[in-house]
């Protein structure tokens, strides 16, 4: 007989009384928040652009950048939420997200990005990262806090230094997809 192996969760059981029946809910507990700043930078927009990303767990912190040779500002703002969410080992962690990108902000909080899933992104840029970020999304359901670009935000600013410094390294990776797009004249 096979045996299955069950994992633990975590539980939050409430009561509600509703017209004088009673139901339960259950609701599943994350164990702890990991917060994940992020900036995307792009010189020239399109240009050699970068992403920043610090992500903080209690007292544990990670940085990660990378720069790009041809790319656009919200290509890698939406990049840098990607990216941070990739690194993630677990799903039991509530995951909240800083970052100053309206764009990116806007297009999941106000679904405006599972409009254009089921249109087939039809007219919208940057399709590939929408692809690569939707399970993503599902998969982590982070929560986003909009946080104002240069206005001495201490995270956001090393964000910024983060993706900024990372345009100028000589280690530039390709955006092939966008660079694609150029070369074929669909920017």
């Amino acid at each position: 007989m096979e045996t299955k192996k069950t994992k633990k969760v975590s539980c939050e059981k409430k009561v509600f009384p509703v017209d004088g029946i009673s139901f339960v809910l259950l609701r599943t507990m994350k164990k702890g928040l990991i917060e994940i700043y992020t900036d995307g930078s792009a010189k020239g927009n399109p240009g050699k652009g970068g992403y920043g990303i610090v992500m903080r767990m209690g007292k544990l912190e990670k940085e990660f950048s990378q720069g790009y040779f041809m790319t656009t500002n919200n290509r890698m703002e939406l990049l840098a939420v990607i990216v941070a969410l990739e690194q993630l080992k677990s799903d039991r962690y509530q995951i909240r997200i800083y970052s100053d990108s309206k764009y990116v902000i806007d297009a999941i909080e106000k679904g405006w990005v599972f409009g254009w899933e089921k249109k087939g992104f039809k007219g919208k840029k940057n399709k590939d990262l929408w692809l690569r970020y939707l399970p993503l999304h599902f998969k982590y359901k982070p929560a986003f806090t909009w946080v104002k670009g240069h206005d001495g935000h201490p995270e956001n600013e090393r964000c910024d230094r983060l993706a900024v410094e990372a345009s100028d390294m000589p280690n530039l990776l390709h955006d092939e997809v966008y660079e694609e797009l150029l070369k074929n004249g669909e920017n």
